[in-house]
């Protein structure tokens, strides 16, 4: 584990992971002394990765490019398999936002994001999540790489219970429009 005092780095600095939908930039770890860890992420048309939940950790999500759907808070009723169609106790629903959209979640908050365009989207995202969520991104990476984009099952259970992840509704790599 490396430890640093500072990080700077100039536009598309960073170590970057790439595959199977997953390309996210890392700029800084939680293990390089970063109170979280920080990526540019770049979320591909149609894809969608599906309302989940950390039992640990918190995250934030700002749009810098591109629009996004994002959703933030416990629905009345969880087994709606479209997230889409979530509402919450206070009449809240998704939120389709561009440059500047911005969202916070606390642990064991259900959230989701998705990209409804035909072009790219960019996000600014730290986590705290346990384990480093760069960590879960190589692995995830590694396996939709692996599978041709269809893991198992099980497989995908395995990596989501070792980051604390609950998967709620589906994930989506499609190029489709909402």
């Amino acid at each position: 584990m490396t430890k640093m005092s500072e990080v700077m780095l100039a536009g598309g600095g960073g170590r970057r992971i790439v595959g199977g939908g997953v390309d996210a930039t890392v700029k800084v770890t939680m293990d390089e002394a970063a109170f979280a860890s920080t990526f540019e992420m770049r979320i591909p048309p149609g894809y969608d990765v599906g309302a989940h939940v950390h039992s640990q950790g918190e995250e934030i999500f700002y749009v810098v490019q591109g629009h996004l759907d994002v959703l933030a808070f416990e629905p009345l009723d969880r087994s709606v398999a479209d997230w889409h169609e979530w509402v919450a106790a206070d009449g809240r629903r998704y939120l389709r936002g561009g440059p500047g959209a911005f969202m916070y979640v606390p642990a064991n908050v259900p959230h989701a994001f998705g990209n409804p365009t035909q072009s790219e989207s960019v996000l600014f995202f730290q986590s705290t999540v346990a384990g480093g969520h760069e960590n879960y991104f190589e692995e995830l990476a590694e396996i939709l790489v692996r599978t041709s984009g269809r893991p198992g099952k099980e497989e995908m259970l395995e990596l989501r219970r070792r980051y604390g992840i609950e998967q709620l509704t589906g994930l989506k790599a499609g190029h489709g429009k909402r």
